[in-house]
């Protein structure tokens, strides 16, 4: 099985694909704490639930045992193999020390992972004053060249947003022709697709840069050929309808049951593994009585007449912000009964105006649970805060930041066939 490190590594979404894809991970580096940790309890379920102790993870769901009760379970490498650096200059060193310590003198077959994305996203670059140039992001690759020059893998998988497409040096120069030229400087020649997870069994509008390096600069169309899935009339309705129906502020982080499944869709795409399985952080959030009537009149606009409001037509009465030339869809519903939602982003980490339930019984944004399944992430999967305590903001920051895992998944198995 080809092994691999995941560079900015984030709550998992990529590595969780390539796991499944049968890769073996030897190490995360993200730099966010609360991510570190959902890594951590992540690689502590594989460890678990492949040693014929899947019962300890289920007792920290259901908060039996603490965080630190479940980690003293897992033996420490496996642990350790999640690093919570920041890449820098400054931490290269002491970040290639651990690598090397847990590659233990084998060959790294594949790097993966991408830097932060604000720094070439069209969305960031509009809202920057200086449209993202100079931001220290933007170089963040040059960093990621460097685990190249160390550990010279087969292959690296380079994943970003379509911005990239456009972004610019302050020299004017696009920053996807300058990696590709550090990139060959570095031993590899590279090609990259715009793919659409909606293709691969995401039932989500997420198109994203999926740049391949191959060693050897001389190399041409090796990029794998990657089918897509075909879902045959699904639509979002199906990630929907076995979740308890809850209102705003109700919910709960802790497992709740979900309703009999019939359909094939969850099993197909990994999410759920037995009907009637139980999910954490199916919790919504609160919302004022303002935003709730706001959500009414959406939902009942898209389940009536197929249409999205727009701000300036809502009532002048529910109309509190100045701003009404931008951003007008700034309230839109996960339509039920369409193949695939918008984008979700880390944006839902702030409110959930843009990402509201199609049940307008409910009457609410989705929960975490909801936001996770339209990234294909498994029901199995926990997202963990600083502290030990469970938290919806920090767990919306990492799905919306996350690579969907059945696009990863995909990729995978592609390019599993060329080692």
């Amino acid at each position: 099985m080809p092994n691999y490190l995941d560079l900015f590594a984030g709550a998992g979404g990529l590595s969780e694909g390539f796991i499944q894809a049968g890769y073996t991970p030897v190490a995360h580096v993200e730099m966010d704490e609360a991510a570190c940790y959902t890594l951590k309890t992540r690689t502590a379920f594989h460890w678990l639930t492949g040693n014929g102790r899947s019962a300890i993870y289920e007792d920290y769901l259901r908060r039996r045992i603490s965080r630190d009760e479940l980690y003293r379970n897992v033996p420490d490498n496996i642990l350790n193999s999640v690093l919570n650096y920041e890449i820098s200059a400054e931490t290269l060193p002491e970040i290639f020390r651990n690598i090397d310590k847990a590659l233990d003198g084998k060959q790294l077959d594949l790097i993966v992972g991408g830097p932060p994305c604000q720094a070439y996203s069209l969305v960031g670059r509009a809202r920057s004053e200086s449209g993202m140039v100079g931001d220290k992001r933007n170089y963040l690759y040059k960093l990621y060249a460097e685990f190249l020059k160390r550990y010279h893998p087969q292959y690296f998988v380079f994943e970003n947003v379509i911005g990239l497409l456009s972004a610019r040096e302050e020299d004017g120069s696009f920053h996807l022709e300058n990696m590709r030229k550090l990139f060959k400087e570095c031993g590899y020649s590279t090609e990259f697709k715009v793919l659409n997870a909606c293709d691969y069994g995401v039932l989500q509008n997420r198109k994203r840069i999926i740049l391949i390096g191959k060693y050897g600069v001389d190399e041409k169309d090796f990029y794998p050929d990657i089918p897509e899935v075909k879902l045959n009339g699904i639509t979002v309705s199906e990630i929907l309808n076995d979740l308890p129906a809850i209102h705003a502020g109700e919910g709960s982080y802790s497992p709740v049951k979900t309703k009999s499944y019939t359909g094939t869709y969850l099993y197909d795409m990994g999410i759920k593994k037995k009907d009637c399985q139980e999910v954490t952080f199916h919790s919504a959030r609160p919302h004022i009585e303002q935003d709730l009537e706001i959500y009414k009149i959406a939902v009942n606009a898209w389940n009536t007449k197929k249409d999205r409001i727009s701000y300036p037509d809502l009532p002048e009465n529910l109309r509190t912000h100045n701003n009404t030339t931008a951003f007008l869809d700034r309230f839109k519903v996960v339509a039920a009964d369409l193949p695939y939602s918008q984008t979700v982003v880390a944006h839902i980490s702030r409110d959930g105006h843009y990402y509201i339930h199609p049940d307008v019984e409910q009457n609410r944004s989705l929960t975490p649970r909801e936001a996770a399944r339209l990234q294909t992430f498994p029901d199995d999967y926990y997202f963990e805060s600083k502290k030990a305590e469970p938290g919806r903001t920090a767990a919306f920051r990492q799905i919306g930041n996350a690579v969907p895992v059945r696009l990863a998944y995909s990729v995978a198995v592609a390019l599993k066939e060329q080692f």
